[in-house]
């Protein structure tokens, strides 16, 4: 039963991370983060 568990947490984790990237990698994003970052190492 509890590798079933597991298995299905990590199902779970790994459709999140493609998820994730696939949101990420999209140019809109990627270009508000990069402003968001930029803007954040320009304040000090």
């Amino acid at each position: 039963m509890a590798t079933a568990e597991y298995a299905i947490a990590t199902l779970a984790a790994v459709g999140f991370a493609a998820l994730l990237v696939a949101v990420l990698s999209s140019g809109e994003i990627k270009g508000l983060l990069m402003s968001l970052i930029t803007s954040a190492l320009n304040f000090g």
